[in-house]
């Protein structure tokens, strides 16, 4: 008969070992730390893409319910309004995760350790400076990474049924062009690096946090100044007059329009205005020809070109953040205790 333990003839079973991966050492101390932190954005970007999705949903059955993809959604008109009001109030929403990040999460990543002496107990011990510094700011911009992508991501599946309604969300804006794509994500791990340099070289968290907060809207606004720059513009001319109706030209859908122009015989261009101060329309069309207008030169940008100006501006975001992390590790393994 067999014993149930340690009886001649018996195999003791080994031991099941969990194949969840479980934080050890100073990743998991980093997690312990800011446990809070990470927890709250993780729940909230949860609780916000069940509710994106849960739009998107109604938004789908809608269109569908009036023929769409068959049908434009532009011929919707206002039907479609309700479904598309909170476009505006999300996007602005999302668009400050990036300063909050920064405020909030990386101007007291170090500052705080700085301030209270927890960076001099960690690295008195068997942990060197740098590696301090990469795993707070690996596993901290891995959170940041994984909520923004997945913001991002679900934003624009939600938007993607009427991406080209310039009334819903004009993707030339920082309302769809800053929550899309990889945009956000660069736009976040940017101000998330910032924020954490400064908290090192203030060492004061209530500081660093001020100074992050005024970083952060700094590259907001840098970042709106430059965003059509980004594009490769489109010149559409005509050669069939200013005056007729038809003779503007027609630009494909979504287009964002950057200048118009009067286009002459000898291809030179001539400002809008030209003529305006013409008494009446036949003084207007005398005015027009003798400057030998024969059409229009309208500058545009394709919507096509959207995700091309998305990935050239995260790259050059990122390439920035590289930049502050070189300088963050540099300048942190002298200031860090």
């Amino acid at each position: 008969m067999t014993g149930l333990t340690g009886a001649p003839g018996t195999t003791d079973a080994p031991p099941k070992h969990s194949r969840l991966p479980r934080l050890r050492g100073l990743t998991w101390l980093v997690w312990r730390q800011h446990r809070t932190a990470y927890w709250t954005v993780l729940a909230a970007s949860a609780g916000c893409l069940a509710w994106i999705v849960y739009q998107r949903t109604a938004l789908t059955d809608f269109l569908t319910g009036h023929g769409w993809p068959a049908r434009s959604v532009d011929d919707l008109g206002t039907e479609l309004q309700p479904y598309t009001s909170d476009f505006q109030p999300v996007s602005m929403a999302l668009g400050l995760i990036p300063v909050l990040l920064g405020v909030f999460i990386g101007a007291p990543l170090f500052a705080g350790d700085l301030e209270n002496g927890t960076a001099k107990l960690v690295t008195a011990q068997s942990v060197s400076r740098t590696r301090w510094l990469a795993v707070k700011l690996g596993v901290t911009g891995l959170v940041i990474v994984v909520a923004s992508v997945a913001l991002s991501v679900a934003f624009g599946w939600w938007w993607s049924p009427v991406r080209g309604t310039a009334t819903v969300l004009d993707w030339t804006s920082g309302s769809a062009f800053d929550t899309t794509g990889p945009v956000p994500v660069a736009l976040s791990l940017l101000t998330f690096v910032g924020g954490a340099a400064i908290g090192v070289a203030l060492r004061r968290t209530l500081a660093s946090m001020v100074v992050t907060f005024a970083f952060a809207v700094a590259v907001q606004l840098v970042w709106s100044h430059f965003r059509l720059s980004l594009g490769d513009p489109v010149v559409l001319t005509t050669e069939r007059g200013v005056t007729a109706e038809d003779s503007f030209p027609v630009l494909p859908g979504g287009a964002y329009q950057l200048d118009q122009s009067y286009l002459t015989g000898d291809g030179d261009l001539l400002g809008w205005s030209t003529c305006v101060q013409a008494a009446d329309e036949q003084a207007h069309a005398a005015c027009l020809r003798a400057a030998d207008v024969v059409g229009w030169s309208v500058e545009y940008l394709p919507i096509s070109q959207m995700g091309g100006m998305q990935w050239l501006g995260a790259g050059i975001v990122l390439a920035l953040t590289a930049g502050l992390t070189v300088f963050l590790f540099v300048w942190g393994r002298k200031r860090l205790v």
